[in-house]
């Protein structure tokens, strides 16, 4: 028995890739004032009314898992290891006036 292909409305679309309406229309026109909005990965909807368009599940699905699977994640840098004690430099002495000055009299 074959399974036939959940297809999905907008809202539901929307619920699972985590777009608005207007950014998955925009990822399925060009447009050259917003060239980066298209994407040709993206699926096309298809006709299920006069008025009515919607989204295999699947290939929803599988545009996740793709842009999951494209993402750049590093780790953060790994902290410098502490320099070893021969290496560190010693804490220089400030020069300068003493904390307390003694006010001197005049000899008046």
């Amino acid at each position: 028995m074959a399974t036939h292909p959940t297809i999905l409305r907008r809202r539901a679309v929307e619920a699972r890739t985590g777009l608005s309406r207007s950014a998955i229309y925009a990822r399925l026109k060009r447009n050259p004032k917003r060239p980066g909005d298209y994407d040709p990965t993206f699926p096309r909807p298809i006709q299920i009314g006069p008025r009515a368009v919607g989204w295999i599940a699947q290939e929803i699905d599988q545009w996740v898992a793709a842009r999951t699977a494209e993402r750049n994640w590093t780790p953060p840098p790994a902290p410098e290891p502490e320099p070893a004690p021969s290496e560190r430099r010693t804490r220089q002495r400030k020069l300068g006036l003493p904390k307390a000055v003694p006010i001197l009299d005049g000899g008046a």
